[in-house]
């Protein structure tokens, strides 16, 4: 009699821990802010050496892989800058108003909000260009004229900002864009708070240059140029997001 055939057992290899997280947030994330408070504050100066990895990984009490995840981050925010065989060096220090105007534990969800909307809102003003119609142009120029009018009178402009970005996902015609944004509303109104905010605090040259890039997305959309349109408004954008790390520039 033939014997019963055993099930075969599959060995595999455990799965890897997830990283923890806090909410949305993750540890590597905190590990940032954390860096990124000790540079601003002044207690890592500009042109100073960054703790070793063990000193920083003991004192903020995570792993070497955690911190390194931070410490990448911080690099291509152009915030430090690694030496070969030297270690970590302080390149820039970010405003201290950052830390005034974002809220707690929010500088590193702002960062991915504008990857995201360099991606999302660079295809939508790319397709705006080839769709939109008079009705539309003529909507961006009067919101683009009321932010002339609050740079002038020294406003924030937060809302009109916010809804220029938007008109030009509603002229793309597709509303996805539209959806997609607005999923993450509260995000990116954060982060635009953050940069018209600190741009407040600089000259009028700072909220004129800001003013400028808007006019250069509307000229390409108004062109009908769809690869200028997203190249505009991709740099647009990831000026914005540089400008919150750039010190005493404007």
């Amino acid at each position: 009699m033939e014997k019963e055939k055993q099930p075969i057992e599959l060995v595999t290899s455990p799965k890897p821990k997830p990283e923890k997280r806090s909410g949305d947030r993750t540890l590597a994330d905190r590990v940032y802010e954390k860096i990124l408070a000790m540079i601003s504050s002044g207690e890592a100066p500009v042109g100073e050496k960054l703790p070793t990895e063990h000193a920083l990984s003991e004192r903020l009490e995570v792993s070497r892989p955690v911190l390194r995840q931070a410490l990448k981050q911080l690099r291509e925010d152009g915030v430090i800058v690694s030496r070969q065989g030297s270690g970590s060096y302080v390149q820039r220090r970010p405003e201290a108003a950052v830390r005034d105007f974002a809220p707690v534990g929010s500088i590193a969800d702002i960062q991915r909000t504008f990857e995201f909307r360099a991606a999302i809102e660079g295809e939508a003003a790319y397709l705006a260009a080839e769709r939109r119609s008079d009705a539309d142009l003529e909507k961006m120029r009067e919101t683009l004229a009321e932010l002339d009018r609050c740079i002038r009178e020294g406003e924030l402009g937060v809302d009109l900002d916010e809804t220029f970005h938007e008109m030009i996902c509603h002229a793309s015609g597709n509303q996805y864009f539209s959806a997609a944004r607005t999923s993450m509303k509260s995000n990116i109104v954060v982060g635009m708070n953050l940069t018209r905010n600190l741009s407040l605090t600089k000259p009028i040259e700072r909220m004129e240059l800001v003013q400028r890039e808007h006019y250069d997305i509307l000229r390409a959309i108004e062109a009908k140029d769809s690869e200028r349109a997203r190249l505009s408004m991709r740099a647009h954008v990831e000026n914005a997001r540089k400008r919150v790390f750039e010190g005493q520039g404007i």
